[in-house]
């Protein structure tokens, strides 16, 4: 099949976006696809003749907002990922627990604001992890231990949106599960080897442990299994997702995101988790690919 691959964008996540289309577009070619690989520098952007399949491989804002999708759907391209509106409820965190919630599904409690208004204070006590709704990578995302530092975690996060989330943070194990088609992969844990999951812990190499598959017993790999599956669904995702979880030390789950464009390098988190599972990188990419096409092929 001949297949766009859009990368770039015009986010804070444009570097990364690059890296990911970089490797997506490799792999695709490897599994034998005419590849055309599409820099996307605004929201006005050029698709060659014959595509048979946009893979979308834009991080951040007009990539996992729903927007590019939008545009792709208007021009009948068919495309890798989740439609219009189940991309434009999971890039907002705060849309996307208050569906969680409404699923039945744990998250961490949270208050939400807007630029203009008072600071709310969270019940449960420190530390609190303050994000801005619509932003990746762990942009402007701070974790507050002391009162004192809660302003200018607000500020460093009005950076980056207008409405911003402080949620209480989950003591225990940082979990991620990745849905291709309607199967859960091997779940990765990550341990950072000094501080939390930040940019710089996501991007540095050596900075963050993977565990692939993550040392859980069977009844927690099950549960952590059927709750990326629950909140994939919950949300209207398709395709693939990869569902962020802490666990906390009386094995109780909570869901903090669910990331509908994850990252696409052969070192990135999803990939991991299909190597656990026995499909190449190229194989993986070739199933994002035939699950676009055969979506169009049934309509």
């Amino acid at each position: 099949m001949k297949v766009a691959v859009l990368m770039g964008g015009i986010s804070a996540e444009r570097d990364v976006s690059l890296r990911s289309g970089a490797g997506v577009s490799q792999a695709l070619r490897q599994a034998g696809h005419e590849v055309v690989d599409v820099d996307v520098k605004s929201k006005e952007f050029d698709l060659p003749a014959g595509v048979d399949v946009a893979f979308i491989i834009l991080h951040g804002t007009f990539g996992e907002d729903g927007q590019v999708q939008e545009i792709l759907e208007k021009r009948g391209v068919p495309y890798t990922g989740s439609g219009v509106k189940a991309s434009r409820l999971a890039f907002d965190k705060v849309e996307t627990k208050r569906r969680l919630e409404a699923a039945g599904l744990l998250t961490p409690p949270y208050v939400a604001f807007r630029r203009g208004s008072p600071v709310p204070r969270l019940s449960q006590s420190l530390p609190w992890v303050v994000k801005p709704s619509r932003q990746g990578s762990s942009v402007g995302i701070s974790i507050v231990r002391e009162q004192k530092e809660l302003q200018t975690a607000v500020d460093l996060a009005l950076e980056s949106d207008e409405e911003i989330l402080i949620e209480a943070f989950i003591d225990g194990r940082e979990l991620t599960v990745g849905i291709v088609g309607s199967e859960a992969l091997p779940t990765v844990e990550i341990r950072p080897k000094d501080g939390w999951y930040d940019y710089h812990n996501k991007y540095t190499k050596g900075a963050t442990e993977y565990l692939v598959p993550a040392p859980l017993t069977k009844r927690q790999e099950l549960c952590i299994s059927e709750l990326g599956l629950k909140a994939h669904e919950a949300l209207g995702c398709r395709d693939v997702s990869r569902v962020d979880v802490r666990m906390d030390p009386q094995d109780q789950m909570f869901v903090l995101e669910i990331n509908t464009l994850p990252g696409m390098t052969e070192t990135s988190l999803l990939p991991k988790a299909a190597a656990a599972r026995g499909l190449t990188f190229p194989q993986l990419c070739d199933r994002l690919v035939h699950l676009a096409a055969a979506r169009k092929a049934r309509s």
